[in-house]
Parts: C-alpha cells; sequence; structure tokens
C-alpha cells in the first residue's frame, strides 16, 4: 500500500467530505455485499483445490482498492482533495494504491482457521486501530466497508483536519503514522480475506512508501 500526500490541501474541505463520498458508499455497500458473496465461493474452491478463483481475486481486491482510495480521501487518512474515481482497477496517477499479488497456491487446511483463529491477534490490535472491534475482514456483514468509525486512526485524523485547518498544513510526522496504521488494517484485510498464506507482520511501517512495494508491486 503505497500513498502520497497532497503538497496543498483544502483547509475546509475535509468539513464535507462525508457528503461527498456518499455516492462511493451507497456504491461500495453494494460491492461489499457481493464481496462477502464471492468470498464464500472462494473459501470453497481454495478448500477443494488449493486456488483463488482469478476473477473472485481480482474483483475483491478491487473492491479493496476502492475503498482504501476512498477512505484516503476522506477520514481514514485526509490526504488528497483528488476525488477518488469508480473504479475496482488500479488508478496509477492517483495518490493512493493499493496491490496484492495473485497467489499460485494456497493452503487448504490453513483457509480454514486463519481468518479468525490464526488473525485473531490482529483483529483485536486492528479494533483499536478502527475502533470496529473485529472489523470488516472478520465478519461478513455490508456495514463495514469504512474503517473510518473511530478507534485511534479516528481520533489522529480528527487531530491532523485541526491542525490542517488552523495552519493550513499536515503535520508529516502524523501523516507517516497514520499511514503506517492504514497499512497494518489493509495487510490484515488481505490475510482474512484469504489472499495471501504470508502472516501479516507486527510492525508498524510507517510513511507513505510501503516497504513490500519493490518486491511485489508490478512495474508502472
Amino acid at each position: 500500500m503505497d500513498a502520497r500526500l497532497d503538497s496543498h490541501l483544502s483547509r475546509w474541505l475535509w468539513l464535507v467530505k462525508w457528503v461527498l463520498t456518499i455516492p462511493h458508499y451507497i456504491v461500495l455497500l453494494l460491492l461489499w455485499i457481493a464481496f462477502a458473496v464471492v468470498s464464500v465461493v472462494a473459501f470453497f474452491a481454495i478448500l477443494f483445490t488449493g486456488r483463488y478463483p482469478r476473477p473472485i481475486f481480482e474483483f475483491n481486491v478491487g473492491v479493496l482498492r476502492w475503498t482504501w482510495r476512498v477512505n484516503y480521501y476522506a477520514y481514514s487518512a485526509l490526504g488528497t482533495d483528488q476525488y477518488p474515481q469508480f473504479t475496482l482497477t488500479d488508478v496509477r496517477d492517483y495518490p493512493a494504491r493499493l496491490y496484492v499479488p495473485y497467489p499460485e497456491h494456497l493452503s487448504r487446511g490453513l483457509v480454514l482457521v486463519k481468518w479468525w483463529l490464526l488473525a485473531l491477534p490482529h483483529l483485536v490490535i486492528v479494533g483499536i486501530f478502527t475502533g470496529g472491534g473485529t472489523w470488516l475482514a472478520f465478519r461478513s456483514d455490508t456495514q463495514n466497508y469504512s474503517w473510518t468509525a473511530g478507534g485511534l486512526i479516528g481520533i489522529l485524523v480528527l487531530i491532523a483536519a485541526i491542525i490542517l485547518a488552523v495552519t493550513g498544513r499536515y503535520p508529516h510526522g502524523l501523516y507517516d503514522f497514520i499511514l503506517g496504521l492504514n497499512r497494518w488494517v489493509l495487510r490484515v484485510a488481505a490475510y482474512t480475506s484469504l489472499m495471501t498464506d504470508a502472516y501479516p507482520p507486527f510492525r508498524l511501517d510507517t510513511g507513505g512508501t510501503d516497504p513490500a512495494t519493490a518486491d511485489i508491486a508490478p512495474t508502472d
């Protein structure tokens, strides 16, 4: 997960971004319903074949990618004033990007336990970050397409918004820390969504550039 901070952010636009993102949230509500349904299909496909169906994988990554763009624009980061695109695909010139490499093979045994039992320590931590308890990746209801409903991330973003309103600038140290928290959330999302067998590290990689980008991201 990579992101870059806009050099010039509006002091007051963040006050109305919740209104501006309503069209996105309506679409994402439907997408997360589909995400939950096809994830069940993917679960059984992995259990019996050891493979994540490629079309379902690309769709689910696209939903995460879209959600991350909207959250980055809105109240998980407030890192850009560039309105997010309505697309599941990667937008190369958008300041928030997400990439998950397709796994050629996944453990058939791990699929039974990794999304709840093995991920439990991370889910507790992510619950603190987001204020959402066990958070979207652990639940199948459709109200969890955003992790901006409180928690440590919400508090820090609110502090950043107030500083931005007063000074006209986003503190870079605070931004880097917020990005690290979001990166942790998204890593757990990929793991609990069965997209990888690589266990998420208990590590806060701060800043806009993910250490893994050079290893796994496609070349533009």
